[in-house]
């Protein structure tokens, strides 16, 4: 069984049973599952023999780009992304100001719609990835210019 499964298994388990948080550890693999405010789901997978450049923490959503006061919002899970609930507006625009808790898109993984906040205060300069299309776990979403405070 590959890892995928392994992942699906264990979150149509925690549906089964009701359980706010899961982890197992196999070999040198350790999957956690946690259940957020939201109903959603989000999942810490540890692989050590694998090295990525890719932030340790699943929760830093953020990269600066070089010498600018310009930050990424990422993708923090593979999945499908949406500038909306199907039906409403956007939750942004380009030009549109933003706080730390401000809900920039979701992100549809397994049937299950995750919000993805801003993570930062400033104003959305560019919007990186078009609506309805795939995306991969850190990539970059959205351009945000840092608010001076």
């Amino acid at each position: 069984m590959d890892l995928i499964e392994k992942v699906k298994n264990l979150i149509l388990l925690m549906n089964e049973n009701g359980l706010a948080e899961m982890e197992v550890e196999e070999e040198s693999t350790k999957i956690r599952l946690k259940r957020n405010s939201q109903d959603a789901i989000q999942t810490s997978i540890h692989l050590p023999d694998v090295k990525s450049s890719l932030p340790e923490s699943p929760t830093q959503y953020l990269t600066s780009q070089s010498e600018s006061n310009i930050s990424e919002v990422v993708a923090p899970m593979v999945g499908t992304f949406y500038t909306s609930a199907p039906g409403a507006e956007p939750y942004v625009a380009v030009g549109d100001e933003v706080g730390e808790e401000t809900v920039v898109c979701i992100i549809e993984a397994m049937k299950i719609m995750n919000e993805v906040k801003a993570e930062t205060k400033g104003k959305i300069v560019e919007i990186l990835v078009e609506n309805g299309t795939a995306v991969e776990y850190g990539q970059p979403l959205f351009s945000v210019e840092a608010s001076e405070e």
